[in-house]
């Protein structure tokens, strides 16, 4: 079972192999942890996780094949008592929420010592959360700020992309009066006043990537 082990058993999941060797040896180095085994991709995780059940999973969040979003959600939603680390470059404070709400029980960025890194894996372990300051006080702007519809999103997500009102219409079959309800919604929102703005917004918080 989870947590019953006396050394934590750690799983890195990361698409870099030169970034999982670094982690793996800063936490082997700890008496009290042992890395267990290693995931190149949400998809290789879900299976290691099934199969060897750690005690605390180091997970990053833009992965090919299968992101860490969706690995959380799918390891949580079969192993309730999962506790999982989000430890990533990205600090947008979307990012910070959609980890979370997958059912991550903290939030790293990579930048970060090694201390801090064997100190929050022990606070997962005995079922605490670890949420650097930084890291909580992005999470509350992103809790305060206006939810973006899923329709909102695909519309933003196609703005990013540099498509005008027109071309949006016709990549979502909707009337380009629509897409345009939906932009000015979108800015509104972001608290901007033009489409640039809202994408370079967008990219730095995290809710689309170029």
């Amino acid at each position: 079972m989870l947590g019953q082990s006396t050394t934590i058993r750690v799983l890195i999941v990361d698409d870099h192999a030169i970034v999982r060797q670094g982690l793996a040896t800063i936490i082997n180095r700890d008496p009290e942890m042992t890395v267990i085994a290693q995931a190149e991709d949400g998809e290789a995780a879900i299976a290691c996780f099934g199969e060897h059940q750690p005690d605390v999973t180091l997970m990053d969040l833009r992965m090919p094949q299968m992101g860490g979003v969706a690995a959380i959600t799918a390891i949580c939603n079969q192993f309730k008592p999962a506790r999982i680390i989000v430890l990533t470059t990205y600090d947008g404070d979307e990012d910070i929420y959609r980890g979370l709400q997958a059912g991550a029980k903290g939030y790293l960025l990579k930048d970060a010592k090694p201390n801090e890194l064997l100190n929050a894996i022990r606070m997962v372990y005995r079922g605490q959360q670890y949420i650097p300051p930084e890291v909580g006080a992005k999470l509350v702007q992103r809790m305060s700020n206006p939810e973006l519809s899923e329709r909102e999103l695909e519309v933003l997500g196609l703005m990013a992309q540099g498509m005008s009102n027109s071309d949006i219409a016709t990549a979502l079959t909707i009337g380009e009066s629509t897409v345009k309800s939906h932009v000015n919604r979108i800015l509104s929102k972001l608290g901007v006043s033009d489409r640039t703005q809202a994408v370079i917004i967008a990219v730095k918080r995290g809710i689309v990537s170029l």
